[in-house]
């Protein structure tokens, strides 16, 4: 699931050990705007909280989410884990159209377009048509 948010605030990171070694958790809050706008808490997990780490607040950004509910003690908890962050690209200028390959090099000056025939003979005519 995916969806574009507003980097609302950046919560401390939350460090630990387990049976598997060293972890870290990274949240961070989402404004998602709208009619009536809300706010998500989504949990970053590894590597990518570090790259969540380096969120600042009111950058717009795009995020893929799974959602997952636990049962603890007849309870049920649900998570909103990221396993991607998408900043927008910035919009690059548009290119200039290319000239077709007539057009490819300047155009001559006006003493350069004086020319000499070749041959000398006027009368003689090469072209075709």
């Amino acid at each position: 699931m995916d969806f574009e948010g507003i980097v609302y605030r950046v919560l401390e990171p939350v460090k630990g050990t387990s049976a598997r070694g060293e972890w870290t958790k990274q949240e961070v809050v989402f404004e998602l705007p709208g009619e009536f706008s809300r706010k998500l808490c989504v949990s970053f997990w590894g590597d990518k909280a570090q790259e969540a780490a380096g969120l600042t607040p009111g950058e717009n950004v795009t995020v893929s989410i799974n959602l997952e509910s636990r049962e603890y003690n007849g309870r049920w908890f649900t998570e909103a884990r990221a396993w991607r962050i998408t900043r927008p690209q910035p919009a690059a200028a548009p290119a200039p159209a290319a000239a077709p390959a007539d057009f490819a090099a300047p155009m001559p000056s006006a003493s350069e377009a004086a020319f000499e025939p070749v041959g000398g003979d006027d009368s003689v005519d090469d072209l075709p048509f």
